[in-house]
């Protein structure tokens, strides 16, 4: 059924409960998907008062994840970063100048660059695109007799179900009904009434008229209040009158079909390791650009990366695969894994201003621009992005 660092080095050419809950029937429930009908009694079902009836349904033993294919010879590619220039480096701080309310462009144009130290850094990504399931009831007004599950069907299991997976290393969440699981009982809110005490007069039809609020007589003019004639009640505007409205939750069937919902949870969870850089930059900030790709490689399930120059990344692969196999492994279904390498690029210039010495910093492809104690700027507080 389908559900609607370290420097660059020299050389980058490398090898590699069942539960009962009674409520005055009322009264308004305490959650719209906990009724108040004995569901514990209800065949073979199952109903978890906590967690909203939600269920979490461990993967099926031999599920992929297991760990099959022969490691394979790793390569890393030579990096193409082109070299930054000091007309490079003087457009993008400019660009940056520009993007701040606070900043001055005169500097940014007649600063003089001493230097332009060109280095970078490694980031290391696992990705691990697992399924998760959950069973939880939920139901619907009754308006379609027959259409319960007839007696002696069971429920899928619902790790048979064939739920067709999204876009891989996509975040996305489908729900759709177990068949053979519905199961039709009186309406917990009004007891099989189709309809419920009004809330607002509660049952008596008749409220305080808002204009003489009860006194029968206008304060001001002491007069008798023409709105409610003098006896201090008018009609419920609610339930005109009657006392009880239809029920909100079968909607006046007086029955409601319970069935049980599977709820698929398709997660991208990602591991993100970066190289020690040494400099005076926030490294935080790296997350936030792109680098040059050297080293990529997808599979059901992906291997240690044992012989990359850089043995922080080595260590780092070895312990994000570790950590993801073990806490998503057993819960969820792990159906594809990528892991790459990237190296982002990061130019220290160093530039003179006043006859002061001064310094900023170019990293990502994007050509971001991280400048501290730019020199023109005025002092309001605001920060730099």
């Amino acid at each position: 059924m389908h559900c609607s660092a370290s420097r660059l080095p020299h050389s980058l050419m490398f090898s590699w409960a069942k539960g009962d809950l009674d409520l005055d029937p009322d009264s308004e429930p305490s959650h719209p998907l906990m009724p108040s009908a004995p569901l514990g009694q209800l065949d073979d079902c199952e109903w978890i008062i906590q967690g909203r009836g939600v269920k979490p349904l461990p993967p099926p033993l031999g599920s992929p994840g297991k760990r099959e294919e022969q490691r394979s010879r790793s390569s890393f590619t030579q990096p193409s970063v082109p070299l930054m220039t000091e007309v490079a480096a003087r457009q993008a701080l400019l660009h940056f100048v520009a993007s701040q309310c606070c900043y001055g462009s005169r500097a940014a144009g007649e600063l003089a660059i001493r230097q332009l130290r060109q280095l970078g850094t490694y980031r290391y990504r696992l990705e691990t695109f697992s399924e998760s399931r959950l069973s939880e009831w939920a139901f619907e007004p009754f308006t379609k007799p027959g259409a319960a599950s007839p007696a002696g069907d069971s429920p899928l299991d619902p790790w048979d179900m064939e739920i067709g997976a999204p876009q891989l290393f996509q975040n996305q969440t489908r729900r759709c009904r177990v068949p053979h699981s519905a199961l039709v009982r009186d309406c917990h809110r009004c007891c099989g009434r189709g309809r419920s005490k009004c809330g607002v007069c509660h049952g008596a039809g008749r409220t305080r008229c808002v204009t003489c609020k009860g006194s029968r007589r206008r304060l001001k003019q002491q007069k008798k209040c023409q709105l409610c004639s003098g006896t201090g009640r008018k009609r419920c505007n609610t339930c005109s009158g009657r006392g009880s409205k239809t029920c909100a939750i079968c909607q006046g069937e007086k029955k409601l079909q319970h069935f049980k919902q599977l709820v698929v949870t398709w997660r991208n969870n990602v591991f993100e390791f970066i190289s020690d850089h040494q400099l005076s930059f926030p490294g935080e900030l790296l997350s936030k650009v792109s680098g040059e790709n050297i080293f990529k490689d997808e599979n059901v399930v992906v291997y240690p990366i044992i012989d990359f120059p850089d043995p922080e990344i080595s260590l780092a692969s070895q312990r994000a695969i570790a950590e993801h196999r073990t806490v998503f492994a057993t819960s969820s279904r792990i159906l594809r894994q990528r892991q790459t390498i990237e190296v982002i690029p990061i130019t220290e210039v160093h530039y003179q201003y006043s006859g002061k010495p001064y310094v900023y910093y170019i990293y990502g492809l994007e050509n971001k621009v991280y400048a501290l104690d730019y020199p023109e700027r005025c002092c309001c507080g605001c920060t730099i992005i």
